[in-house]
């Protein structure tokens, strides 16, 4: 249960800081979301590493004793699979324009991130038995 609670914190988290390209633009709260994701991306590696670890754990668990791979592990995975993009690859993840707008993979990420904070949240409602 601890597990499952990691996987949907690192997703939630996770997703926030590939979105924040896209949530800097709402109204009124975007320029505070931008400051919180400011402080909060030195630490992605490690949400990344949460979430690998954590996708993995399952998607080992749910392949070998069953019912079925779920979506939670598999965004998962791609999560942190894109936090530690630089890291795994030695090139630089893709950033968004100076003038603070998502195009291209940068948007795709952004909005890859919003999808892994709804099964973030999914994951927190739903029952793990």
């Amino acid at each position: 249960m601890f597990m499952a609670l990691l996987l949907d914190l690192a997703n939630i988290l996770g997703g926030f800081l590939l979105a924040v390209a896209l949530l800097r633009r709402l109204p009124r709260v975007g320029d505070d979301l931008g400051r919180f994701a400011a402080r909060v991306a030195p630490f992605g590696w490690v949400v990344g590493i949460i979430a690998l670890v954590a996708g993995g754990y399952y998607l080992i668990v749910h392949l070998v004793s069953g019912p079925r791979p779920f979506h939670f592990e598999v965004v998962g995975i791609g999560v942190g699979l894109a936090l530690l993009w630089d890291r795994l690859t030695g090139r630089p993840a893709p950033r968004t324009e100076a003038e603070g707008a998502a195009t291209g993979v940068s948007l795709l990420l952004a909005v890859f991130g919003l999808i892994a904070m709804i099964v973030g949240f999914q994951g927190l409602f739903t029952p793990d038995g």
